[in-house]
C-alpha cells in the first residue's frame, strides 16, 4: 500500500526483454534504499512493483505482459516517480493508494495557470464513472485532487512542489499516463451493484 507522495524520480536504466516479460533495472535517484529489501515493493509510476536485485544506486524489477498491458510502460530513458511501500506508523499525506493501474490517461492539455499548471487529461471510458470532483485520482503514482470532470475528461492544478518534485512537470499533450482511481469509489460500486443484484434475485 502507498500514499501517492512521492519520495523521488528515477530513471529506466535498462530494459532486458524475456518473452513478453521483462527485466528492469531502475536508478533511484534520492531514494533511499538503505532500508530496500529483496522482496519489497516499490511504486514505479503509480505500479506496485517487486524488488528483485539491488544496486548501490538504484534497482531492478520484473515488469509481467500483463503490468505492460495495463500501464504506459518503461522505455529505456523514461523518469520514474518512486515511493516505497507505507509503513503503518506513516503520515496517509495523500490518499491510501494500492500501485494497481486501472488504465492508460491521455493528456489533452498541459498549460501554466500563474505558477501552477492545469493537467486536463481523457480516463479510458470505464474508468470516468469513478472520478467525481474533489475527489482523489492517482497519475503516475502521484495523489492528486481532481478539479473538475466532464464526460471522460478531468482537469487537476498541479502546484509548483508536485512539478519539481516529480516527473509530471515534464508532461505535454498526448502523454500517456498511468491512471488509479480512488479504491474507495470501486468499493462503493460494488456495494451498490450487490444490493441490485440481490434485490433482482
Amino acid at each position: 500500500m502507498f500514499t501517492g507522495i512521492i519520495q523521488a524520480v528515477g530513471a529506466v536504466a535498462t530494459v532486458a526483454q524475456k518473452g513478453e516479460d521483462a527485466r528492469i533495472e531502475l536508478r533511484g535517484g534520492d531514494l533511499d534504499l538503505s532500508d530496500v529489501a529483496l522482496g519489497d515493493s516499490i511504486a514505479c509510476n503509480g505500479v506496485c512493483l517487486t524488488v528483485v536485485e539491488l544496486a548501490p544506486a538504484g534497482f531492478s524489477v520484473d515488469v509481467s505482459a500483463e503490468t505492460f498491458r495495463c500501464s504506459a510502460g518503461f522505455p529505456v530513458g523514461l523518469e520514474v516517480n518512486l515511493e516505497k511501500a507505507m509503513r503503518l506508523a506513516d503520515r496517509l499525506g495523500g490518499h491510501l493508494v494500492s500501485g494497481h493501474v486501472d488504465g492508460v490517461g491521455e493528456v489533452l492539455q498541459f498549460a501554466p495557470v500563474g505558477d501552477c499548471v492545469e493537467l486536463v487529461i481523457r480516463a479510458p471510458g470505464d474508468m470516468a464513472r469513478f472520478i467525481v470532483t474533489k475527489g482523489s485520482i492517482t497519475v503516475n503514482g502521484v495523489s492528486l485532487t481532481v478539479n473538475q470532470v466532464g464526460a471522460t475528461d478531468f482537469s487537476i492544478n498541479l502546484i509548483p512542489h508536485t512539478l519539481s518534485h516529480t516527473n509530471l512537470g515534464s508532461l505535454s499533450a498526448g502523454s500517456r499516463v498511468n491512471l488509479e482511481v480512488d479504491m474507495m469509489a470501486r468499493y462503493a460500486e460494488r456495494i451498490l451493484n450487490y444490493s441490485l443484484e440481490t434485490k433482482v434475485s
